[in-house]
């Protein structure tokens, strides 16, 4: 008795030599020289065009507004930042500023370097050395 497998392979057996065929014609249509896709230079754009951007326009167009934001709040907040410290360079500003590195320089003290209490120098020791200091101090 015959399997089922056997007897569909039977049956589309004379189908193999069909499909071969037109698997050799598509092969050969599509594909040229060694195996490489041949593109012509004027449908290159078109090719990038439908491979790479149409799949994902909705996030490249998230990411062209996120920088068209990006780039309006920069200029927006240059601008504004020129105007602010050309208005703010006036005599009193100047004095204002002085004096806040007056104080500043008050509260701080002298710039001298403060001497820093010196760590000891770490000698590894035997854990019972350790034990019995621990234990006098």
């Amino acid at each position: 008795m015959k399997t089922p497998r056997e007897i569909l392979f039977q049956r589309h057996q004379t189908a193999e030599s069909k499909l071969d065929t037109v698997r050799c014609e598509v092969l050969s249509a599509e594909f040229v020289r060694g195996g490489r896709r041949v593109a012509d230079t004027a449908s290159l754009p078109s090719l990038l065009w439908r491979e790479l951007v149409w799949p994902c326009r909705r996030i490249w167009t998230g990411l062209a507004a996120a920088w068209i934001f990006i780039l309006a709040v920069n200029f927006s907040i240059e601008d504004k930042s020129e105007i602010v410290a050309q208005k703010s360079s006036t005599p009193e500003m100047i004095m204002t500023w002085q004096q806040q590195e007056r104080v500043l320089a008050e509260l701080i003290g002298p710039n001298e370097a403060r001497a820093a209490v010196s760590p000891k120098p770490f000698s590894p020791r035997p854990s019972s050395e350790r034990f019995f200091e621990t234990l006098v101090v």
